[in-house]
């Protein structure tokens, strides 16, 4: 298993790529986080966090689809690097001015989170200039769905004893100069440089115009909504045991649980349409979700937070090769932004309304939350499978890269831009 992700890693230039795009996501995996505190040490309450926090996470739903629309027509290095200085600014401001100014606070995390760059997006676009083989590219996904999971983890934690050693204004500048320097390692790299997106159909609607990619969104907001509702019933359930710590280990369970699943999924070569086995997946991680109701002993619970983590991190790995399999040509980097918008607004939707869930209900009502999450996106897959089953186009890394520049351009598509 090790073997085939240093397969991957010895690939010349993959290491640098995914490193310097975790690190360039620092700042977004943890904003929420690093806003809580920085407002809490500043004096304010907690519903102001919480709306500072969503308003940056509003405001990169936004702007992750739009930057990867022009990462597509611009290349990488002209909006990558640009979009992470104004973001890290952004936070800069909010940092030095404080909450004595609540409008210039709230428009400081909204030019934060506008500006916050598609290195995720634009890491998927790059993996088959850089690996060539279809195998290879499919295995860098999961690896790269597993080291979301380490960053998820990890972030937190760094700004936590960035917190606890200097300050949380230290803490929201140090790490987004690290994004900054994160996305200048990716975009200073050759493949960035040399990628261009294919030649494009001129189209309001961008990525979204094809019908399958669609689907996939639609589904995977209800995993984004499990998730999301998973992380308020988890703190209810540590509320009713007593402990805060609970609720790490729930958390922490999770995330191993993806790690794990990721890694032995990424281990192996599927034969088959990746849109039959996400089905499978999806229905394996629904039913995973579903035991979390029956909220059992600490230990018991634990150990079905990791159950239901495991099929997470192959979900998303299988969704990033069917984005590729149904994103219309040249649209990329958009379409692989538009499933991370959708994600996180899924989560955010979760957040909202496992809330009155275990207000009314109980903890048990907000995993139910999560099992209906998980069942919904099933649905949303079954009922589409026709149109999941016509991939608008061969993907980029069968029929050649998008950084291939001497590409005949497909009849009836015109170039954004100069390659």
């Amino acid at each position: 298993m090790a073997a085939g992700y240093l397969d991957i890693l010895r690939a010349r230039h993959a290491a640098r790529l995914l490193a310097g795009t975790l690190v360039g996501r620092l700042p977004n995996g943890t904003a929420p986080i690093a806003i809580v505190l920085f407002t809490r040490a500043e004096g304010g309450s907690y519903t102001l966090a919480g709306a500072l926090a969503a308003a940056y996470g509003l405001a990169t739903a936004v702007g992750q689809p739009l930057l990867g629309r022009a990462v597509d027509l611009y290349g990488q290095p002209r909006v990558q690097l640009p979009a992470a200085v104004v973001s890290a600014l952004g936070m800069a401001v909010l940092a030095v001015a404080g909450l004595g100014t609540l409008p210039l606070a709230c428009a400081a995390v909204i030019v934060a989170g506008l500006f916050t760059p598609p290195l995720e997006g634009g890491l998927r676009a790059l993996w088959p200039s850089v690996l060539g083989r279809e195998d290879r590219v499919h295995r860098a996904y999961a690896m790269d769905a597993v080291a979301q999971e380490v960053m998820f983890t990890v972030g937190p934690l760094l700004v936590t004893v960035l917190v606890s050693l200097w300050s949380p204004v230290a803490a929201l500048l140090v790490i987004n100069a690290l994004g900054v320097l994160g996305a200048l390692w990716v975009v200073l790299s050759e493949p960035s440089r040399a990628w261009r997106s294919a030649p494009r159909e001129a189209h309001w609607l961008g990525a979204l115009r094809s019908p399958g990619l669609l689907a996939l969104l639609g589904a995977f907001f209800f995993v984004g909504l499990a998730l999301g509702s998973i992380t308020v019933a988890g703190v209810a359930y540590a509320d009713d045991h007593g402990r805060e710590s609970v609720y790490g280990w729930l958390m922490a369970a999770l995330g191993l649980g993806a790690l794990i699943g990721g890694s032995l999924y990424g281990a192996r070569q599927w034969a088959g349409a990746p849109e039959r086995r996400l089905r499978g997946i999806v229905a394996l991680l629904a039913l995973c979700y579903l035991p979390l109701t029956l909220t059992p002993g600490v230990a018991a619970m634990t150990a079905l937070a990791a159950l239901a983590g495991v099929f997470l991190a192959p979900a998303i790995a299988c969704s990033f090769i069917v984005v590729d399999r149904h994103a219309p040509r040249g649209t990329v980097t958009e379409a692989f932004s538009w499933l991370v918008t959708t994600f996180g607004v899924g989560a955010a939707a979760g957040t909202a309304v496992a809330g009155p869930a275990v207000q009314l209900g109980g903890t048990a009502q907000g995993f139910a939350v999560a099992g209906a999450g998980g069942v919904a996106a099933l649905l949303v897959l079954l009922a589409t499978g026709k149109v999941l089953a016509a991939p608008g186009r061969t993907p980029a890394v069968v029929a050649g890269s998008e950084n291939d520049r001497n590409g005949a351009a497909e009849p009836g598509f015109s170039s954004g831009h100069k390659a």
